[in-house]
């Protein structure tokens, strides 16, 4: 079995993203990892190159910044990476320059990469998530945070990423179908200094709306503000290994209220239905799970 690992990445040192450890994280069950490094204010491309290991393989790309409606750029980026993977690999392991798994969860992702690579009814695997929010204390505990998506694919030129990269579809835009593993990706995008952050909530915003929408709609600050969230749960477990550097440099302080819970009534509804059957009502789900 042959698995490339593959993502992209521009400007990871200006909007600190911890691409580094996202690709270390994946590689031991990969035999390469194509890294899609795009057109940078900053040295992204020497940081991607300082990764000591023969197994990285760069290709540098320039984004087409005109595309600004719906993230699209991103899928974009996605697909030039995919496209440059080898192509007698069997799985290809996609990871975004936040996520980062943790090493416990190797050897199960390892074993349904054997178990379902002779399978053609399989078209990827389906991870759970868990999502970092203003320190590496606390997790969102709320509907506005996607609890799974497909991080795994087979090696097939029929699959695209879809829409802003979050997931993939097939052909005529058909969802994958998808096996549930047992393992999280976990994600760091709401885990930076205020001021890195504010700075990629700007940069991100350009890819979804024009000049003059961010004119009216995005405040002009220098910091984020992490107070608006509406409930955080207080992480009790252990951070994959190789973010522990990352976690000891931490230079700003975020409290949370855990008593704080902000729902409106619907959500309060659908939290009830999950609590009981499992199933989260009105939840985007772009697979099929099998």
């Amino acid at each position: 079995m042959k698995v490339s690992g593959f993502t992209f990445v521009r400007n990871a040192i200006k909007f600190d993203y911890p691409v580094v450890e996202a690709i270390l994280s994946i590689l031991p069950v990969c035999d390469e990892v194509v890294v899609a490094v795009g057109n940078s204010d900053d040295d992204t491309l020497g940081l991607i190159q300082s990764i000591n290991s023969p197994k990285i393989r760069i290709i540098e790309t320039v984004w087409d910044d005109s595309l600004r409606q719906g993230g699209q750029v991103l899928a974009e980026e996605t697909n030039k990476a995919f496209a440059a993977i080898s192509p007698d690999s069997d799985w290809a392991f996609y990871i975004q320059g936040d996520e980062v798994v943790h090493e416990q969860y190797l050897p199960t992702i390892k074993a349904a990469m054997e178990q379902y690579k002779d399978s053609p009814e399989v078209d990827g695997l389906l991870f759970n998530y868990k999502h970092f929010y203003g320190s590496y204390d606390y997790v969102g505990e709320s509907m506005r945070w996607y609890r799974r998506e497909i991080r795994v694919i087979k090696n097939r030129k029929d699959i695209f990423s879809y829409r802003d990269a979050q997931g993939f579809r097939k052909g005529d835009n058909q969802k994958l179908n998808v096996k549930l593993i047992d393992a999280y990706i976990y994600h760091y995008g709401w885990v930076k200094d205020p001021r890195a952050m504010q700075g990629k909530r700007e940069s991100f915003t350009r890819m979804y709306h024009s000049d003059e929408w961010i004119e009216t709609n995005v405040p002009k600050v220098e910091e984020f503000d992490y107070s608006g969230v509406d409930a955080l749960g207080l992480f009790e477990g252990t951070h994959p290994s190789v973010m522990k550097d990352r976690i000891n440099r931490i230079n700003w302080k975020f409290d949370y209220d855990l008593s704080y819970r902000r729902f409106v009534i619907k959500d309060r509804i659908r939290m009830f239905v999950e609590s009981i059957t499992g199933y989260r009502l009105w939840e985007y789900r772009n697979y099929k799970i099998i």
